[in-house]
């Protein structure tokens, strides 16, 4: 027999069993028996020291007291590395009356006219109630003192949960079952959705074979947790073998939750009972997190490892992105970049990709001789945390600056938390100076709010922006950030004189504007180096506080799905006020697919015209706002994030004119499962200057 002496309580990672821990393995016990077996099963200990085990008087000091009126008291004593431990259970018939074989009893610890049951735990009393089976009791013929007693007990403790079960023998010949089992199973932390798998290991120890029937879940909420196999039930286990249960956790929604694994065992008290618990927690794979931006290269100046020079035809930079400007060494999946050309020898395009791969056909910035300009990139990062920045023809200097990235695993949210899902919203204008105040002056701020009302301005991490620079008068920057602090060195539009140049931008919130609401809002700033124009649109928001309905991201390599010139996606060129509808091939998109993220070009139009991508199928007319403002044959890109419809389709409209139509998916939006539901739409409710 060995002593089992698994604390109540004691938890373990989910990659381990939870077991009792056991001591040396030691012959059987033979008639007669003086035994004491407690099993805490499902029980939480609050105020007692008492522990799950089974002794005898080669594994124990064992103490039995018989009192007056059949009262009777056995006691289990040890010493485990530093301390002197004992458990005792204590039995009484009701007053006045003997034991009888047989008859189970209604028990207390205060007894009196019913049985009298308590348990001791190193000296604390555990009080409570329960009932006692008497199996067996011989007496001195002489005296009528009891001489053996058997019994099987069964105990709940005042202001406590669960319940223990144990065997008493004593100077006894009447067999026990005793299990030594895996008295928790805690699977720790498992993502909602994702699944952790244990086992509860049950070995008899005993003096007879333990024969099993069904095992279940019950408790609180077994809903988090499937029985995926299970080498018990059914199966006769003999003393000194083992058997297992084995489970799997797959929790539901965050939060604890705890079940408790029933199994049958044919002991006095029919079953054990295994407490099970996990704690679910969100996922943040696909979250997005905005940075400051920060930048990673510029080829005028040089930085560290790279070349302070332009990238020569068919040139490559391998660049270093993870680890840099607040984007973690570890754990991310995609950048989001500000690609700036400036310079260019030559029309061309550059494109960025994940390092380690073969250079797809897409493009990320396209450009004619002498443009400057920049792009949003959204690229997939390398194994390796780098990406590459290939340039096609000629020659031109290239400056990229870091302003979010994508989680690709959860140790990301070790030390970022949760990021922002994303949540598309009809185009919406926030900013004109064209019509509402003058042009932004040179090397000026102004600062820009967007209420979306009291419960979710707060939610709003990020803005999703269309940023657009009208006719500046001279060549420059503008540069979009939350507000906060000075003005980056990174841009957001870089625009040529007179240009019109529209960028997408991610573009971190603060909610500290005093705009006249009792809440706090969502504001941003920008800053132009130039005098200029400026044209604002919001096209979606990050959202970090799980808004239902949100939207995860899943980067691919870059991969061209349009080109009106070769009639991929469509054919030939997109006439004046004419329509295209594109279907998204079936390997980029997912049932839970519901926007893409693309780069747009219009190339050579034959007038300065207007583009613009919207969901086809979804009942929506085409929004106000534009994705790109070419001027007459000019080639230009514009990163876009464009909702698909029902049948994973979205339209193309071009207004003047004729053009072709080349676009490139460089990831897609699919729905987050755990926080569909109602309510929790953006809907802008004012936007205007901040004061």
């Amino acid at each position: 027999m060995r002593t089992i002496r698994a604390l109540l309580g004691v938890t373990i990672a989910a990659t381990c069993a939870v077991a009792a821990l056991p001591g040396m393995a030691l012959a059987a016990p033979t008639a007669p028996y003086t035994v004491l077996v407690i099993d805490l099963n499902d029980h939480q200990r609050l105020r007692t020291d008492l522990f799950t085990g089974a002794w005898e008087s080669n594994t124990a000091e064992m103490d039995a007291q018989l009192g007056d009126g059949d009262a009777f008291t056995l006691g289990a004593h040890w010493r485990d590395e530093t301390d002197h431990l004992w458990n005792a259970v204590r039995t009484a018939p009701p007053a006045g009356e003997s034991w009888e074989v047989g008859r189970t009893y209604a028990a207390t610890s205060a007894g009196g006219a019913e049985a009298t049951l308590s348990m001791d735990g190193s000296g604390q009393t555990c009080a409570g109630s329960g009932q006692v089976t008497v199996k067996q009791v011989e007496r001195d013929a002489g005296t009528r003192r009891m001489t053996a007693f058997a019994a099987a007990y069964v105990f709940h403790c005042d202001g406590e949960s669960g319940l223990i079960d144990g065997e008493i023998r004593w100077n006894s010949d009447v067999d026990y079952s005793a299990l030594d089992h895996t008295s928790r199973l805690d699977f720790s932390e498992v993502v909602v959705g994702g699944t952790a798998r244990t086992s509860a290991s049950f070995a008899p120890q005993g003096t007879v074979p333990v024969t099993f029937g069904a095992a279940s879940l019950g408790g609180a909420d077994p809903a988090g947790f499937q029985i995926v196999d299970n080498t018990c039930s059914g199966r006769t286990i003999a003393v000194g073998d083992s058997c297992d249960v084995r489970i799997t956790a797959v929790p539901t929604r965050t939060g604890t939750q705890e079940a408790i694994l029933f199994l049958a065992d044919g002991s006095s008290y029919g079953k054990r009972r295994v407490p099970v618990t996990v704690q679910g927690y969100h996922s943040v794979v696909g979250t997005y997190y905005p940075v400051e931006p920060g930048r990673i290269m510029d080829t005028r100046s040089g930085f560290p490892n790279l070349p302070q020079a332009p990238i020569g035809p068919g040139g490559e930079v391998d660049l270093q992105v993870a680890g840099r400007a607040d984007v973690p060494a570890e754990g991310v999946s995609a950048v989001v970049l500000n690609v700036t050309v400036t310079g260019p020898t030559a029309d061309s395009f550059v494109t960025v990709y994940p390092s380690g791969e073969a250079r797809p056909t897409a493009s990320s910035v396209n450009f004619a001789k002498g443009w400057l300009g920049s792009n949003n990139v959204t690229v997939k990062l390398g194994a390796n945390g780098k990406v590459k920045v290939y340039n096609r023809a000629g020659s031109t200097h290239v400056v990229v600056d870091v302003v979010g990235f994508y989680a690709g695993s959860n140790s990301v949210r070790q030390t970022k938390g949760l990021g922002g899902q994303f949540h598309p919203v009809k185009p919406t204008r926030l900013v004109d100076t064209r019509t509402t105040g003058t042009a932004i002056p040179a090397g000026a701020v102004r600062r820009f709010f967007v209420d979306f009302g009291p419960e979710l301005s707060g939610r709003a991490g990020a803005l999703v922006l269309n940023i657009t620079a009208v006719a500046p008068e001279k060549s420059g920057f503008l540069t979009a950030w939350s507000g906060l602090g000075d003005v980056p060195s990174a841009s957001t539009v870089n625009y040529g004189a007179g240009r019109v140049v529209p960028n997408l931008a991610v573009v971190q919130s603060n909610y500290q504007c005093d705009c006249g609401t009792t809440y706090g809002v969502n504001a941003f700033s920008l800053y132009s180096s130039q005098k200029a124009h400026v044209v604002v649109d919001l096209v979606g928001v990050m959202d970090q506080a799980l808004t239902p309905n949100g939207l995860r991201f899943t980067p691919t390599s870059p991969t061209r799905i349009v080109d009106s010139r070769s009639g991929l996606g469509t054919a030939g060129a997109l006439g004046p006020n004419v329509t295209r509808t594109v279907t998204a091939p079936p390997a980029l998109v997912t049932d839970a697919t519901q926007a893409l993220a693309m780069n747009v070009t219009a190339v050579a139009p034959t007038n300065a015209t207007v583009l613009t991508v919207w969901p086809a199928g979804a009942g929506l007319t085409k929004p106000t706002a534009s994705n790109l403002n070419p001027a007459a044959g000019q080639t230009v890109s514009n990163a876009a994030i464009s909702g698909i419809g029902p049948a994973d389709a979205f339209h193309a409209h071009n207004l003047a004119g004729t053009t072709h139509l080349v676009a490139d998916v460089v990831g897609r939006f699919d729905l987050y499962p755990y926080t569909v539901g109602t309510g929790g739409t953006f809907t802008v409710v004012r936007s205007g200057p901040a004061v």
